[in-house]
């Protein structure tokens, strides 16, 4: 995959990703979540799928979607209620310790730098990347494990880890992508470019991809 390659890669997965399932974070923009709702939400996703965060997220909320409602509950709460999540007693620490320093330092308001986000309690480059995208719409890079595989399979980048991605990607990609690789490469790798055996006879990029790495395919 070379620059010249993506517009044509672009326009295709783009029409590919009409008929699969939306990432969890980019339907609830799309439906006008606050940006705190996408910054808890995104949290809570982090090592857990999409089809279960997408049941827990809107259980949580009821109960409190705002930096002010949330400190009125107990971690214990919390955790009872998104218990079904990966790792839920550190995230339920996590959420009542970000809604505190909203409230105190940001007068209830989310942060729309990389900076600031990146310094809240469970909140690293990728949901910072996250929130300042889709909850404002400002430049940014989301890497996780989607964009991260694919993207060395692509032979675009050879990087290690997903913050040397991230930082690869901020150089090489150009800016008109960064938004949107997030949502298009997440839904390809759910659907498609799988972890392993991959399906690649299905892949509508397929001639643009290096395959650096993959053995068996289908």
């Amino acid at each position: 995959m070379t620059n010249a390659d993506l517009p044509e890669a672009f326009e295709k997965l783009r029409a590919a990703a009409k008929t699969w399932m939306v990432p969890m974070v980019y339907d609830m923009a799309q439906k006008g979540a606050t940006p705190y709702e996408i910054l808890v939400a995104s949290l809570l996703s982090a090592r857990t799928l999409d089809t279960v965060t997408m049941v827990v997220y809107p259980e949580l909320f009821k109960l409190a979607n705002t930096p002010e409602k949330m400190l009125t509950l107990s971690e214990t709460q919390i955790e009872r209620v998104i218990h079904r999540v990966a790792f839920s007693n550190a995230k339920a620490k996590q959420i009542l310790g970000l809604s505190k320093i909203l409230i105190e330092k940001y007068d209830g308001r989310v942060p729309e730098t990389i900076e600031e986000l990146d310094e809240l309690p469970g909140v690293g480059r990728k949901i910072a990347n996250l929130t300042v995208t889709e909850a404002f719409g400002h430049p940014g890079i989301t890497v996780d494990v989607h964009v991260h595989r694919i993207t060395n399979r692509w032979g675009y980048v050879k990087t290690k880890t997903p913050d040397e991605t991230e930082l690869v990607l901020r150089e090489k990609l150009p800016p008109e992508y960064w938004i949107e690789i997030n949502g298009l490469l997440v839904a390809l790798g759910q659907n498609i470019c799988r972890p392993t055996n991959p399906i690649c006879s299905k892949c509508v990029i397929y001639e643009f991809c290096e395959r650096v790495g993959v053995g068996k395919s289908r």
